[in-house]
């Protein structure tokens, strides 16, 4: 299932491309925003794999927005001006659609989406019993790490290192990022810097959690929520 999000800010036309994805059967419409503002939020939250994005929108264009997130989603541009094709081709998006947009034309569009790769933020579960996993980049290698293999995340700043029983491996990351990518309730943020496997968790005090020899403090902000999910 590809989750798709629209960026449309005339009711009309993102009326008409909410009903076009209802009809293709693993296109699944997660929202609907106005602006770049409030999509750069939404973004931060949720696992999206398609965006529908106009040109002309308030405050920043769509054209603006798209290099700032460019290779971390697969885009269709939308607009009602053709002089802007040059320009989104150049930003590597999979296809330009002109308003009024026909749903021929959308179908044609979507079918370029590439479904063979691992699509940008994507978790796979894994066929063979091991459970959830997620390739990271490590040395320009893409490294598979399972979920059920983590012990915790460390935070360094523009990175984070993912600490297993075997080894640690680091991969460029914001610790929020990781957070929002991999999404699962046994994966609990305990500090500004660090993300535990609640199933990894050996000990227990009011500042400090024990991961085998791993000791990962307690931050003051995250300490109520987290005391609730270890007496769980």
């Amino acid at each position: 299932m590809y989750n798709c999000l629209i960026i449309e800010d005339e009711p009309l036309a993102a009326e008409i491309l909410q009903d076009y994805i209802r009809e293709v059967s693993d296109f699944h419409l997660v929202a609907v925003c106005r602006d770049v503002m409030s999509a750069t939020e939404y973004l931060r939250s949720h696992t999206i794999h398609v965006l529908f994005v106009d040109i002309h929108l308030p405050k920043i264009k769509g054209t603006d927005f798209i290099k700032t997130i460019q290779n971390q989603y697969q885009v269709i541009l939308t607009t009602a001006y053709d002089h802007y094709a040059i320009e989104g081709y150049n930003l590597n998006v999979v296809d330009y659609l002109l308003k009024p947009i026909e749903f021929s034309r959308f179908l044609q569009a979507i079918q370029k989406i590439n479904r063979t790769r691992p699509v940008s933020g994507e978790v796979v579960e894994s066929a063979g019993g091991k459970g959830t996993f997620h390739f990271f980049n490590v040395d320009k290698r893409q490294v598979k790490v399972y979920f059920d293999d983590i012990l915790y995340i460390e935070s360094l700043k523009e990175y984070v290192k993912i600490h297993t029983a075997q080894q640690y491996l680091v991969t460029k990351l914001q610790i929020g990022e990781f957070e929002t990518l991999l999404a699962s309730p046994r994966l609990l943020r305990v500090h500004k810097s660090y993300i535990i496997n609640l199933d990894k968790v050996t000990a227990y005090s009011a500042n400090l959690i024990e991961i085998g020899s791993h000791q990962i403090p307690i931050g003051r902000t995250y300490k109520e929520l987290i005391m609730k999910h270890l007496k769980l």
